[in-house]
């Protein structure tokens, strides 16, 4: 079981000092430490993780009672007033979203007529009804007889053998897509229906489908391209069919992790186990018994007033919130001799990945090295938690007595992290996450792609992380980081901020991308610096903290740096603001007194914004320990250059 970590804000209490905040902080943050060295906060999303876990188990026949209340009473607490289910807190209502948590609560007994249930299908039938959801919605409504197979954009198991040149191959998608993909050409391809003992026609409301793109687009040829897809799905040849689906089925069992996982995330883990147990593989088989055993360990159960609730991460962030929190430490003027110093930093060298994985299709000869994001995700090791780690493990080393034997085991490992990461670089010198040059567009323009980001190309926020780290290094001169900075300065928006990918949004890129310049040389007076500041400053918030809506990803004109203040996203500032010299600023203090005013009596603060990103404009994720690490971090470093 997991519970929640409350605390009241130190607001009947006469206000800290800073270095009276920042021990507190950290003394919450060594409780949250795990005896064997790491932190992990919980990583929240949304609902339709909850929903369609327990639509998998009604397809495969074990969906159990216990599970199914414990889980609709989840879903129901995350209704809102009006009848929906948003994908972020606060957001606005989410149609697939909202026809899932329907679907699921009917399923477990509510019943049409009920308050709740009807707010809910008032909304659906407003939004266009079952035809506007998404095409992953639809695929679950399918599977179930709720939806016609024939309805649904057609992607062939086949695709498994196209060419690693070839445009479309399984490693032009991003590593959470390719994984999703390849199990979905199986299950589309045989077109399960297994009837479940409700209906859904209430939530049709006769709407035909949107006009079709012109033909001289890309994606009006796709949408042509489906209609003979779908053709050839009628009539393939049966042998290459079931060649195709068995390759596709070694592929899948291929990246299963050591968790049972595959990738560590919920699509392709759910997809994955319906794939295998289509193609004839029992639910008793090793693969799929780790497969279900791998998404306990990734389900929280939970005491309410209401009674227990049922929960499921999307994923988990073991090794990045250890990252950060040991950095935050260090920040904070924890010493690298402290015991919590030493167990973070020694299991985080047990963490660096050392086999190869699917980034070696793009880079065959590069050594493997880094780390990865999750317990047991080694398949995919990513350039922006390995840069984070080397910069904490870097740090330690440095303050380690010069015999000790640690310092040469985190030599080694920096040594091989910093190979790896160099050597996944793309060909514009910009890093992606997970990949290096995955860049192909025309992914995106498939009909079946309407769920987010498909490809892993690079992004300010990943590219600071490594150019900061590779000036940490010592390497401000070498041709890579050049690079990375020249990319940097290139992408910078126009206002002045710049784009964050895998966190809200601009101000979280523009809190990472301007610390890596100025570790990398720029001077703080340079333009690019000082519009980044005017930036900021200009997107304060009367309260003195900074917060910016996840609907600037699409709606940049009317949030982009707007929103209620968060503890995160208020540091990431604060974080550029230091770097770029603005210690006095009347807008550095004013974030100051903002983190201690709101910071409750255990040390810790509240954040019930989401402030993290999966894909944007349609997945988004609250990390819990994300308002704890990064004030830490911002008022560690306003302590060392104040007086």
């Amino acid at each position: 079981m997991t519970t929640t970590v409350t605390g009241q804000r130190q607001l009947d209490q006469p206000p800290r000092s800073v270095a009276e905040a920042l021990t507190a902080a950290v003394g919450h943050l060594r409780v949250r430490q795990d005896p064997a060295g790491w932190w992990k906060g919980e990583l929240a999303t949304n609902v339709t993780m909850d929903a369609e876990d327990l639509l998998l188990r009604q397809f495969l026949g074990i969906r159990g009672e216990q599970e199914t209340e414990e889980a609709a009473r989840w879903i129901r607490s995350q209704q809102r007033e009006d009848g929906t289910w948003a994908n972020f807190y606060g957001g606005p209502g989410d149609l697939s979203t909202t026809v899932e948590a329907y679907v699921v609560l009917k399923l477990a007994g509510d019943q049409p007529d009920e308050p709740h249930m009807a707010r809910a299908r008032a909304f659906i039938r407003e939004m266009g009804g079952l035809e506007r959801t998404r095409v992953f919605t639809r695929i679950w409504m399918a599977l179930f007889g709720l939806w016609s197979w024939d309805d649904l954009p057609e992607l062939p198991p086949e695709m498994i053998f196209l060419p690693r040149w070839f445009p479309l191959n399984v490693y032009d998608w991003a590593c959470w897509a390719r994984q999703t993909v390849v199990p979905l050409t199986i299950v589309g391809s045989l077109r399960p229906v297994r009837p479940m003992p409700i209906g859904i026609d209430e939530l049709r409301t006769g709407a035909r489908p949107p006009a079709g793109a012109p033909l001289w687009s890309w994606t009006g040829f796709f949408q042509r391209t489906d209609r003979l897809l779908k053709l050839y799905g009628r009539h393939a040849v049966k042998p290459l069919r079931e060649l195709a689906q068995r390759r596709g089925a070694e592929w899948i069992l291929a990246r299963q992790e050591a968790d049972g996982s595959w990738g560590g995330i919920q699509p392709p883990w759910v997809y994955s186990l319906l794939a295998l147990h289509l193609l004839g593989y029992q639910l008793d088989h090793p693969a799929l018994r780790a497969g279900f055993a791998g998404l306990d360990a990734f389900t929280i159960r939970e005491e309410t007033e209401a009674g227990w609730v049922r929960r499921l991460e999307a994923c988990q962030s073991p090794v990045w919130d250890t990252a950060l929190a040991l950095v935050a430490m260090l920040d904070a003027g924890v010493p690298p001799t402290d015991e919590a110093v030493q167990r973070a930093t020694r299991w985080l060298l047990a963490e660096e990945i050392a086999v190869p994985g699917d980034w070696a299709v793009r880079r065959p000869g590069l050594a493997p090295g880094g780390w990865a994001f999750e317990f047991a995700n080694d398949l995919y090791p990513d350039t922006d938690d390995t840069a984070e780690i080397v910069l904490a493990l870097r740090r330690v080393a440095a303050g380690l007595p010069a015999d000790d034997p640690l310092r040469a085991e985190i030599e080694g490992a920096v040594t091989r992290g910093v190979g790896w990461t160099v050597g996944m670089q793309s060909g514009d010198g910009g890093w992606g996450a997970f990949d290096a040059d995955n860049t192909r567009t025309l992914a995106n323009k498939l009909p079946f792609c309407d769920f987010g980001e498909v490809i892993d190309p690079p992004s300010a926020d990943v590219t600071a992380h490594v150019v900061e780290m590779l000036a940490y290094e010592g390497r401000t001169g070498d041709p890579a980081t050049q690079r990375g900075i020249t990319w940097l300065l290139r992408n910078q928006e126009s206002d002045g901020s710049w784009f964050g990918r895998w966190g809200a949004n601009y101000v979280y890129g523009t809190g990472a991308a301007v610390p890596a310049l100025v570790e990398a040389g720029v001077d703080a007076g340079a333009p690019a610096i000082r519009a980044a500041v005017h930036w900021l400053v200009a997107h304060q918030n009367p309260d003195g903290g900074w917060g910016e809506d996840l609907r600037s990803y699409d709606d940049p004109q009317n949030w982009a740096g707007k929103g209620a203040s968060t503890p995160s996203q208020t540091a990431w500032a604060l974080l550029a603001l230091l770097a770029a010299g603005e210690t006095d600023h009347p807008a550095t203090r004013a974030g100051i007194d903002h983190l201690i005013s709101t910071q409750r009596a255990d040390g810790c603060w509240d954040e019930d914004h989401f402030t993290g990103t999966g894909f944007p404009g349609d997945f988004y994720i609250n990390y819990h320990l994300y308002r704890l690490v990064f004030p830490i971090t911002a008022l560690g470093r306003y302590l060392k250059v104040t007086p």
